[in-house]
């Protein structure tokens, strides 16, 4: 099995635990004093969580689960508003030169997670950069 190994650091362990085992719908398979490891199979994710004093927001664009179908978007989206997470919804979006259907949820320090089903390619990077996983287009 091939693991994608994803390292973020966090300011509250136990606040993030609770976020990212509510997401991933499963419990870390470690927690120790200021770090946390999830081993997910599918997909092949090694995710940890590594305890800072302090962390600048969304240091890195954002994160994401591709997904199958609109359905499998919605599945996630009611899933995790039951949880109590707040879900902003894109459905039939033009980002990063797809048409997508989305929603995005918020860690507790700031790093935006996005479900998204590609529907087709565009030609345009976004309709409205607004609505955009990136405000800010590729440069050229």
């Amino acid at each position: 099995m091939l693991y994608v190994h994803v390292g973020i650091n966090v300011i509250n362990l136990e606040k993030s635990v609770e976020f990212y085992t509510k997401v991933f719908g499963t419990q870390p398979v470690k927690v120790k004093e200021g770090y946390a490891k999830f081993l997910l199979e599918k997909p092949g994710l090694n995710f940890t969580l590594n305890q800072r004093e302090e962390v600048a927001g969304n240091q890195v664009n954002h994160f994401g689960f591709q997904v199958a179908n609109k359905e499998e978007v919605l599945a996630h989206k009611e899933r995790l508003e039951k949880e109590g997470f707040f879900a902003r919804e894109e459905m039939n979006t033009t980002c990063c030169y797809a048409v997508q259907d989305k929603f995005w949820v918020t860690d507790p320090d700031g790093n935006e997670w996005e479900f998204f089903y590609t529907k087709a390619d565009a030609e345009v990077y976004a309709k409205q950069l607004d609505t955009c996983c990136d405000t800010t287009p590729p440069l050229v």
